[in-house]
């Protein structure tokens, strides 16, 4: 049966892409490494998957991975819409109301006084992230570069909020930069514009079949050219079938993105390295803090991190390891608990009944079972009743995430049921544990501790921590850490330790990223800049820009230094530059507008930008007091008051607002 259905998906390959008759017979295959895992091997995508598997492409496309990325439109959208939907964040007094224009879906902006709209904006939204069983997220595409808007829709409450990471005063409203370390787990490998973090040439929707497979060129072209294998008794290692591989690699291939965590890459990896096959270790440490006290929390995207606690996975694990002893290839581990012991990639959760999952556990836990040490559930009958004899819902409760609110997911901790008062412990930080590897370095142990200071909690206890890891003692301790360090220095604000390690670099140092690098560039750029070393400031922005010319950011530092050095022409370019790209970007419309009026004497011009600037962000303090200036010198200070008047409600105690209040209180006494 096997073969015979081989021999017609070649025969299909072969009209689809005009290859030679293929042979029937099926062939050897001596190389038993994977050929996805040749870096060489391209990806072909899921419209070739599914000339040949059609069944499968037919049901994955509605899973949540095959849902999980899609154009912003009424058919991808879960979300409920109203004329009264209006989500406020008290922080900035700024209010969000998504609406449609035809098939096209906006956020409006606003603020208001009383009932007075005083501020109002609108923006497109480009792609909805998220298959809608727990939210709908949205993203922009501007001008090839990536936002999340700050709108998200959680369907199982049917309630719009802020998204995770917006409230509690952290609103970064549309400038929430979507790199490759998010994306790439949200959906298919994007085309990332050589030298940005943020800017794609093409984004795919949704996850493919290529993700868990691996890419599949040398597939195809092994089964153009006839090159079958029966796969009821050989491994067919042109492609990557995940239930054969053993149990740490299936794990690590989920664990790739159901493992949501602090990543560290491996120096010189990016996102896009990993492949199913390989270990996960080979690419990144996933590190997650430890609490005393958390055992009955869990985040979102962490259920292999809870399977892996769980008594049910030890056990089977070690009893599985025992018995195959490396026998049986083509089903390693075959009475193990892993992921897809209970869940069919192919198929939806949605459409899969608990019957599916509860057979999952009688298979293990039944008297003829010599792997289990519990036989048979030993909860009371009546009890059983009342849930329905449903081992999941007692063993695997759904409840609350801790990252993302008005979400309930299940707990894969796999476990008796938890008492109210154990769940109420006092959590206390203990550590940072890297999930994946056991055997991380003290460098990845150090940059887990960086990250997690930038990114989650903002407290200095965690850059000492990272300090212990990253010693600068000798040379070549030096030449491990010396982006690390420069990292960790600028973190702490130390500009003169920056600048000391600098000084002290050795000949070679540890092999890192282009982005990496442009990184290192900028701190140290900004640390010379701080310093009031000019000179070494604008060498350093070179490089960064250099590296990453379309990190924006770097740019109007690097302008606006220029700038400083009367190096007014070549700051302009940089601007336009900027502009071209991002026509929204605050920051340079203000710096921009202040060289035209300072070095070019084009107050109008100057006036216009600092507007522009202002309908993209009512509240930028320096944008509020350039535009009292110059209005002022368009004579009308009644203007000027307003704006300042904004700007010191924003920040009462600014000198330079100061010093404009009492100019214009002699102006108009």
């Amino acid at each position: 049966m096997i073969r015979w259905r081989l021999v017609a998906c070649a025969v299909l390959v072969g009209v689809l892409f005009g290859c030679s008759a293929p042979q029937t017979t099926q062939q050897e295959q001596h190389d038993s490494t994977y050929a996805s895992l040749d870096p060489a091997v391209r990806y072909v995508g899921m419209n070739t998957c599914k000339q040949c598997h059609a069944d499968h492409y037919n049901t994955f496309i509605r899973t949540g991975m095959g849902q999980s990325f899609g154009l912003a439109n009424h058919q991808k959208t879960s979300a409920r819409f109203s004329s009264s939907t209006s989500v406020h964040d008290q922080f900035s007094n700024l209010w969000y109301h998504p609406y449609w224009i035809n098939d096209s879906l906006l956020i409006r902006e606003y603020r208001l006084s009383g009932n007075d709209t005083i501020f109002e904006r609108n923006e497109s939204v480009s792609f909805i992230v998220g298959s809608g069983q727990h939210t709908n997220s949205h993203l922009q595409w501007r001008n090839g570069y990536l936002f999340q808007v700050p709108l998200t829709y959680y369907t199982q409450k049917g309630t719009w909020d802020l998204p995770p990471g917006f409230e509690n005063g952290k609103n970064s409203r549309f400038n929430r930069r979507i790199e490759l370390e998010c994306i790439s787990c949200h959906n298919g490998y994007p085309q990332l514009v050589e030298g940005s973090e943020n800017k794609y040439k093409q984004i795919p929707l949704g996850i493919d079949c290529e993700r868990c497979h691996g890419p599949g060129a040398k597939h195809v072209t092994l089964k153009q050219q006839g090159i079958l294998i029966d796969t009821a008794s050989a491994i067919d290692f042109s492609i990557v079938n995940p239930a054969k591989l053993p149990i740490d690699k299936q794990l690590d291939l989920c664990q790739r993105c159901h493992v949501q965590g602090n990543a560290v890459l491996v120096d010189g990896k990016s996102f896009f390295d990993f492949r199913p096959g390989m270990k996960l270790s080979d690419v990144m440490d996933v590190y997650m803090p430890v609490y005393k006290g958390q055992e009955q929390e869990h985040i979102m995207a962490s259920h292999a991190e809870r399977l892996k606690l769980s008594a049910c996975f030890l056990v089977s694990r070690a009893a599985a390891e025992m018995e195959v002893a490396g026998k049986d290839r083509l089903h390693p581990y075959r009475n193990a608990l892993t992921c897809i012991t209970c869940h069919n990639p192919h198929v939806s959760v949605k459409e899969t009944g608990a019957g599916k999952y509860n057979t999952a556990c009688k298979n293990c836990h039944n008297p003829g079972n010599q792997l289990t040490m519990q036989k048979e559930c030993t909860a009371s009958a009546t009890s059983r009743k009342n849930q329905g004899d449903n081992c999941v819902s007692c063993h695997m409760p759904k409840n609350g995430t801790i990252d993302i609110p008005h979400v309930t997911t299940t707990d894969h901790f796999i476990r008796k049921p938890v008492s109210a008062e154990y769940s109420r412990q006092v959590r206390e930080f203990i550590t940072l544990a890297c999930i994946n590897n056991p055997k991380a370095v003290s460098t990845s142990k150090g940059k887990a501790y960086l990250n997690y200071y930038e990114k989650f909690v903002h407290q200095p206890a965690f850059l000492d921590s990272a300090k212990k890891y990253l010693p600068d003692a000798t040379s070549a301790q030096l030449a491990a850490n010396y982006d690390v360090l420069i990292r960790w220095a600028f973190l702490k604000t130390d500009y003169a330790k920056v600048v000391e390690l600098v000084h002290r670099k050795p000949a070679i140092t540890n092999k890192v990223t282009k982005e990496e690098s442009a990184w290192t560039y900028y701190r140290i750029a900004e640390s010379y800049e701080q310093l009031g070393d000019e000179k070494q400031a604008m060498e350093n922005y070179r490089n960064a820009v250099d590296l990453l010319p379309f990190q924006l950011s770097f740019r109007v530092k690097y302008a606006s230094l220029l700038e400083s050095a009367g190096q007014n022409d070549a700051a302009v370019a940089q601007y336009r530059f900027v502009l071209t790209e991002d026509p929204q970007n605050t920051t340079a419309l203000v710096d921009y507008g202040y060289l035209l009026l300072t070095a070019y004497n084009r107050l109008s011009a100057a006036d216009s930008l600092y507007d522009l600037a202002l309908s993209q962000d009512p509240d930028h303090l320096q944008a509020l007091l350039n535009k009292t200036g110059t209005s002022v010198m368009l004579g009308d200070p009644t203007k000027a008051k307003i704006y300042l008047n904004r700007a010191l409600k924003i920040a009462p105690t600014n000198q330079q607002a100061q010093r404009m209040k009492a100019s214009l209180r002699v102006m108009n006494p």
